[in-house]
């Protein structure tokens, strides 16, 4: 066929595409058929370029909108899972038929803690109060890992798509940005509007300051990154800023908490502090607080600060637990999900069970103005304390295993690697990283799609380069920047 034949055929299909949509809309009232294009282009790109479609997930995500069914448990975040969900079918499907992965990535040992991860999440799933609610949620877990862990580690072997995969969430999150912005200015920029103008895209002003501080540390890394011309760091900075204001404006506590945090973490890097000697610390602090706890307390409660719009008065409030309902929640939960634990110490009451079983565990003193008993209202908000109560002390530990893992692989890639724009991916990563799971003493969201996307495609990437950066030069996989 002639390149003249092909181009009439082309032209051909393009209108009787377009007048059968004409008409299936002015006759029988039906869209849907516009968007067929789309669907073949995606599906397309599954077949021959799925690292395209992992990009196109990350750019999705922070756009994504979540339906839920709550009396079913189960709800889904629309385009993104769906579109997981399809990058983990063709995963397992290519890795049953071919019986080829990378398995330099597969026997790594943060590789091994998934592995861990997985399996007691598989074996208390067996054992839970709500089969169908912890069938979905370890579904929900393997379609956010298997894409942006597995696959991610694959597709960031090439450096160029780390640098993709950073930069399209974050503009896509900018959007996002501006539209709470401008949402919130409607309402006055109040205290109590900041807790939701960042719907549908984010459930609540928390998960949305999770994303904000892990990007923004990200982001300020790039300006030291090496070889970008004053354009580039002129943008760079530019998008700093407009972060900086999202998380200021976001009124979001624990964001602030997290990165505050990695700051401290960081200042422990550039003095050279040993790794041993970070942990001896933390290990000091811990018994510190358990020692102490009644006097702790006891000062605690004397701070009667109520979260405010006033930045001053909103930072003193983090420590009120008189009397913030915020604080006064997280402690309710906290005390519920202890109780469930003792319960069920071993294997818990089921993954993803724990916001339709801590109801009757609340005590009335210990209840709020925002307590619930429908499960209507979030979960244990804490990444160590919901696994605790709902796959008893192990699922709890493999957590505390993962960030210490996490913690101690970017440190060891940041000493070890030969180029200088490697070091500052690992270190910009482990201390993004370092500052979700300090947020996660707080809250956790890694049963949602805005955040898991961030965290198991940053560990991927800490992988990838602990593999193949913190070697001779001719190991390294890289592309044009």
């Amino acid at each position: 066929m002639t390149e003249k034949a092909k181009i009439l055929w082309l032209y051909l299909a393009a209108a009787v595409f377009l007048a059968a949509n004409f008409y299936f809309v002015i006759h029988k009232d039906v869209y849907w058929l516009f968007a067929l294009p789309i669907v073949l282009g995606v599906l397309l790109l599954y077949v021959f370029s799925l690292d395209k479609v992992l990009m196109l997930i990350t750019f999705v995500t922070p756009l994504s909108v979540g339906v839920t069914d709550l009396e079913a448990g189960l709800g889904v975040s629309l385009p993104g899972e769906p579109l997981m969900f399809g990058v983990m079918l063709l995963f397992f499907t290519k890795l049953i038929y071919d019986g080829k992965y990378d398995w330099k990535i597969a026997r790594h040992p943060m590789s091994f803690v998934i592995y861990m991860m997985f399996f007691w999440m598989l074996i208390t799933t067996a054992t839970s109060e709500i089969p169908i609610v912890s069938i979905k949620y370890l579904l929900s877990r393997l379609w956010f890992v298997v894409p942006f862990f597995f696959v991610g580690a694959l597709v960031f072997k090439r450096t160029a798509y780390i640098h993709w995969y950073f930069w399209l969430y974050n503009v896509s999150l900018i959007f996002v940005i501006v539209y709470t912005i401008a949402n919130h200015a409607t309402y006055g920029f109040t205290n109590e509007s900041a807790n939701w103008v960042m719907s549908p895209f984010y459930n609540d002003h928390t998960a949305y300051g999770a994303a904000l501080a892990m990007y923004l540390i990200v982001t300020v890394g790039y300006l030291f990154y090496p070889g970008l011309s004053t354009m580039k760091r002129t943008l760079i900075a530019t998008m700093i800023f407009i972060l900086v204001v999202a998380i200021l404006f976001s009124l979001s506590r624990a964001a602030w908490i997290s990165i505050a945090a990695s700051l401290l973490v960081l200042l422990a890097v550039l003095l050279k502090i040993k790794f041993k000697w970070i942990i001896s610390v933390v290990v000091v602090l811990v018994a510190f607080l358990v020692t102490f706890q009644h006097e702790i307390l006891d000062t605690l409660e004397k701070n009667k600060q109520d979260s405010s719009a006033d930045f001053v008065e909103h930072v003193q409030s983090i420590y009120n637990i008189s009397s913030d309902a915020s604080n006064l929640e997280r402690i309710n939960r906290w005390q519920s999900a202890i109780r469930l634990y003792e319960e069920r110490p071993f294997f818990g009451w089921g993954p993803g069970t724990y916001q339709f079983v801590y109801g009757p565990l609340q005590r009335s003193k210990e209840k709020t103005i925002i307590s619930t008993n429908s499960g209507d209202k979030g979960n244990a908000h804490s990444e160590f304390i919901g696994p605790l109560a709902e796959m008893g002390l192990f699922g709890m530990l493999i957590v505390m295993l993962l960030v210490i893992l996490i913690v101690y692989t970017g440190l060891k890639v940041h000493k070890r690697a030969k180029e200088k724009r490697v070091r500052i991916i690992a270190l910009t990563v482990t201390l993004a990283l370092f500052s979700y799971f300090i947020h996660g003493l707080l809250n956790n969201f890694l049963d949602t799609d805005k955040l898991s996307v961030p965290v198991w495609g940053f560990i991927a990437i800490l992988v990838v380069l602990d593999i193949y950066h913190t070697e001779t030069p001719e190991t390294v996989t890289e592309t044009t920047d």
